[in-house]
């Protein structure tokens, strides 16, 4: 049960409008800071691994919030959380514009990460709380829809902004659809909570946060002190000791922020690596190639834009079609073949020249390739459990996201660092370094750094150890579609016929 007063029609349409305001402006958080990584470095300086935290501070404590701001507006009320967490997305947003340098423009983003958290979790819950039925299912497919919007116009809206008023100005965007959404929200929203509301679950929110916190810095120190340098492990071992106590608190607490026997459905499984499988096969790639583009391949950032519409383009449209297939043709069969086709996209990427006209293709495949299974994730996560108990799914692709930007950031330097020594253009000592400097697409100070005279070595083998990650992100999509289809494959009828929703998640 749930206290409110649902507003009148007119008045859930409006709440509809300011949640998805709220909605586009963090695609936006996500793709902008990506395209503008090269203006920012020159700006504000920065190690690798500071620049690494430009995105992944945002993703880490986005993902690490969710499960925690859900409970908080259970608990304080849904209009609250959202208006408190827009207001400190805000303010972090106007940091970002103003930090002196690159330390204070990663906290800021850390709290952006926070305020986003809140904000989609209470502006979710509240939509929730206004639409039943197939309102409910319209009124989320056109969240689902702002959010895809936001993906795809994000990085050429981004480069229009950059070009002309500099990287600042992106986050001047954000901030303005952001305090639309809260003026909008302030007057249209009705406060709702939950009345059986126990609180927070702090030994689970501390837990889980310690964990994927030492993981992902574990992960991006180790291409620059090596895996195993004392620091590195004692991170990861706290991320391990992190997430056994996570596992061990939320057995024991009544009211759970992950309720662990939600792992005994087969399918439920299926979903999990569903929601994960994005991460990996398109999320990274809105942060790695505008570096590829800009910072190496030397293209302006309105070109990048241009070509990173392809990627996320049938986002817009294809998801909503997905759903409605879906009343036809088993999820599984969707699910598995759009995760198919963004693996062969992902090697078609990897056989083609960086010219702009030969990416197209590879990249429209990719973004069919994901869209398809991006329309059926909602339907699919209250299809197998109820729906009081799937916020489980946000929490586990926003953290994926954050996980794998990591993982595959380090994954390229290591690649990078073994071309450069195979190439002859640095000593094992000098490629770790050099490494992490070419995958931030920071070419000009790899070659003083290297001291080299001419930079078309270093970009060939930054294009060759790119090519090797796509290979290994391909694998990853085939053997994630295997586990999903089997997972998903003995789906009843009355299953299909649920109305999926496009999901919702920040990259």
């Amino acid at each position: 049960m749930t206290l409110m007063t649902r507003t009148g029609s007119a008045g859930r349409w409006l709440v509809l409008l300011s949640v998805c305001l709220a909605a586009m402006s963090m695609p936006l958080s996500f793709t902008g800071p990506a395209v503008a990584l090269s203006r920012i470095a020159a700006d504000l300086g920065g190690s690798p691994l500071a620049l690494n935290w430009v995105t992944n501070a945002f993703m880490l404590t986005f993902g690490a919030g969710l499960m925690a701001a859900g409970a908080l507006a259970d608990n304080h009320g849904r209009k609250r959380i959202f208006l408190a967490g827009l207001a400190a997305y805000v303010l972090a947003a106007l940091g970002c514009m103003l930090a002196p340098d690159i330390v204070w423009f990663d906290m800021f983003r850390a709290l952006q990460g926070i305020g986003g958290a809140a904000d989609f979790a209470g502006g979710a819950s509240a939509l929730a709380q206004e639409f039943d039925g197939q309102s409910r299912l319209r009124a989320f497919s056109f969240l689902g829809t702002s959010f895809g919007i936001g993906l795809a116009f994000g990085p050429v809206a981004s480069g229009l902004l950059i070009d002309t008023s500099g990287w600042r100005a992106i986050f001047l965007l954000v901030a303005a659809l952001a305090i639309a959404a809260a003026a909008l929200g302030l007057r249209t929203v009705t406060e709702s909570r939950d009345p059986q509301a126990t609180g927070l679950d702090w030994a689970g929110a501390g837990t889980f946060t310690v964990a994927l916190a030492a993981l992902t810095y574990g992960v991006l120190q180790a291409p620059q002190s090596g895996w195993a340098n004392p620091f590195v492990l004692a991170l990861l071992v706290v991320a391990a000791v992190g997430f056994a106590a996570f596992v061990i608190v939320e057995r024991r607490v009544r009211r759970p922020m992950l309720d662990l026997t939600l792992f005994r459905f087969p399918r439920f499984v299926g979903v999990q690596f569903l929601a994960a499988a994005p991460a990996y096969a398109f999320v990274v790639l809105l942060v790695l190639l505008p570096i590829r583009f800009i910072g190496v391949e030397g293209m302006s950032e309105i070109k990048a834009g241009q070509l990173m519409i392809c990627l996320s383009g049938p986002l817009l449209i294809l998801p909503l079609l997905a759903g409605q297939a879906a009343r036809w043709i088993a999820p599984a069969t969707i699910c598995g073949v759009g995760l198919l086709a963004a693996a062969a996209g992902l090697v078609w990427l990897s056989r083609v020249p960086a010219a702009a006209g030969a990416l197209v293709a590879p990249l429209v495949l990719i973004g069919i390739g994901i869209a398809l299974p991006w329309g059926l994730m909602d339907g699919l996560a209250v299809s197998v459990v109820p729906k009081e108990r799937a916020g489980i799914f946000n929490t586990t692709r926003v953290a994926s996201e954050g996980v794998a930007l990591a993982v595959v950031m380090a994954v390229l330097s290591g690649f990078a660092a073994t071309q450069l020594g195979a190439q002859g253009l640095a000593s094992p000592a000098e490629a770790t370094a050099a490494a992490q400097l070419l995958a931030t697409g920071n070419i000009s100070e790899t070659v003083q750094h290297l001291h080299l005279a001419d930079a078309s070595a270093l970009i060939q083998a930054y294009e060759t150890a790119f090519d090797r990650l796509l290979v290994v992100l391909a694998t990853i999509t085939v053997l994630t579609a295997i586990v999903v289809f089997l997972g998903l494959r003995r789906v009843s009828a009355s299953e299909q016929d649920v109305a999926p929703v496009p999901a919702c998640q920040e990259g």
